[in-house]
């Protein structure tokens, strides 16, 4: 499969002068300090050459004399880009970024809630405010204490309406039916065809990035695995790789080789989850038994041999927490060849089933130029066609020498997105096979030493997509901060899309092909 870098054919300049500074760490990211005029300037140019923004969020330094800081990451030509904006303490503002990159809008509409920052955004509805705290207070600056007592809000959520004949309202949520966070569905609809669909999730907003300020950044880390289980190695690794930047620790080849086990490890497991709740939504039980049987003999053998199902706590600062000897080399290369086996024949009956492709095919469909311009990443974007894969477009150990390949599909429909889980399966578990072949020997973890006032940032090419934690801590200011990044809060949007014109029952089958987290914007 030919593999195009998705900056190619565009001039690699970095727009307006402003003082680079590579960061340590496997990626190559480079932060600079920007001017207003900059930041705008620099955005404008990274758009109109395809480059992505990653994620946006502000910080309180107050405490160390720069007022309030809006920071920006983005992926351009064959680096990351990290732009820190100091904005006033009195009157924190910055210009809106959401009418380059729409992914922005969500983002920049919590970065008010949490920190007061405002900006000339068009949409300025709340939304992480669920009259969990006061409009006047802002949990993420250093002197908040306590929210006041807040009333019920006097007016609803203002949902955009869709007026027209026969044009009526379906809500669904925040509270389901099934053990999964709330969100609220609401649905403008003729008949069962959807014309419109918005989300408002936030619901169980968890304070996580507050009470990670007052927590060593070793500690940290078990916090950070929690915020979503079926990421939890994810998590940690892009936590982990943060911390040793700012740290400057060197992780041994084994603990780098093991990480990308559990990595591996957990895409699988989460695929063949999604695979069965697939079949379930489309009607063929036989299918998500069989699944579910496959996922829990899986997580029987990490329990048995990283010691939890779902791998947490296995990946800490500076290496891992755990280690494989020869026997469980043996249980996992024999585990992969019975999971290939059984994965392909269900493929089989899947992609030969009649009622089940009917259901599939077309349903919930993305387009390229669609998911391209909201900024779609991870599964969501490769099964629209589009190259967006940590392991391949900055491929940092090991993945530089197992030469991952990327999984595509170019409809992006639900058949697309249960073709691409299918693919990742055999791609992690070739992957697998090669670590146990060529994991280096040696020690598994590292000492960390503490932060020396400096930047970090450490991403993961999760199962969902990229998971990015950005670490910032100055000598000036003791008490640092972390924020968590979540590729849902880039893909929640494309489901408002990929409904329009479907029918109402075919939501649950479109939404779980997406299967994007809650946890992301509940932190």
């Amino acid at each position: 499969m030919s593999f195009v870098h998705p900056n190619d054919g565009f001039p690699m300049t970095r727009g307006p002068a402003v003082g680079w500074a590579r960061l340590p760490g496997p990626l190559p990211v480079d932060h600079a300090w920007v001017d207003d005029a900059s930041w705008r300037a620099l955005c404008e140019q990274w758009h109109a050459q395809d480059g992505r923004l990653i994620t946006l969020w502000g910080s309180d330094e107050r405490p160390a004399g720069l007022g309030f800081v809006v920071h920006a990451v983005f992926t351009y030509a064959d680096a990351w880009h990290w732009i820190s904006l100091a904005t006033p303490g009195d009157r924190p503002r910055f210009s809106a970024l959401s009418d380059l990159f729409p992914e922005a809008a969500r983002l920049e509409r919590a970065l008010f809630d949490l920190l007061g920052i405002s900006c000339d955004a068009r949409d300025k509805r709340p939304w992480l405010r669920h009259e969990a705290w006061g409009p006047a207070d802002f949990p993420l600056r250093r002197d908040f204490t306590q929210a006041a007592p807040v009333p019920k809000e006097a007016d609803p959520y203002p949902f955009v309406r869709v007026q027209g004949a026969g044009v009526h309202e379906i809500a669904v949520g925040p509270v389901h039916a099934g053990t999964i966070e709330p969100g609220h569905f609401r649905f403008s609809v003729v008949g069962d065809e959807i014309l419109r669909l918005e989300e408002r999730l936030g619901y169980t907003h968890k304070g996580i990035a507050k009470r990670l300020e007052g927590m060593g950044l070793t500690d940290a880390g078990r916090l950070v695995g929690r915020v979503c289980a079926d990421s939890t190695a994810a998590y940690a690794g892009a936590y982990a790789l943060a911390v040793e930047a700012v740290s400057a620790c060197a992780v041994p080849p084994r603990g780098v080789w093991l990480r990308a086990l559990l990595w591996e490890r957990e895409r699988i497991a989460n695929h063949l989850g999604d695979l069965g709740a697939l079949c379930q939504d489309g009607g063929l039980a036989f299918g998500h038994t069989q699944f579910g049987l496959l996922k829990e003999r899986y997580l029987q053998t990490q329990a048995r041999l990283f010691g939890h199902r779902y791998l947490m706590d296995t990946i800490v600062p500076g290496g891992v927490a755990c280690d494989i000897d020869s026997a469980a080399i043996s249980d996992m290369e024999r585990e992969c060849t019975a999971l290939l086996e059984a994965t392909r024949r269900l493929r089989h009956i899947i992609d030969d089933h009649a009622g089940l492709q009917e259901r599939f095919l077309g349903a919930g469909r993305l387009d390229r130029t669609r998911a391209r311009a909201l900024g779609a990443v991870g599964l969501a974007a490769r099964a629209s066609g589009i190259h967006s894969d940590l392991r391949l477009l900055w491929p940092s150990p090991p993945y530089d020498s197992l030469k991952a390949r990327i999984c595509l599909q170019e409809q992006g429909d639900v058949a697309a997105r249960v073709a691409v889980r299918f693919d990742e399966i055999e791609e992690s578990a070739r992957l697998i096979r090669a670590i146990l072949a060529e994991i280096p020997q040696g020690p598994v973890r590292a000492p960390c030493a503490p932060p020396k006032g400096t930047l970090g940032l450490g991403a993961v090419e999760g199962w969902r997509g990229p998971i990015v934690v950005a670490i910032t801590s100055t000598p000036e200011c003791a008490r640092h901060h972390v924020h968590i990044h979540d590729p849902s809060w880039q893909n929640w949007p494309l489901l408002e899309h990929a409904v329009l014109l479907d029918l109402v029952p075919d939501f649950p089958l479109i939404n779980k092909s997406f299967n994007l987290a809650y946890s992301g914007h509940d932190q």
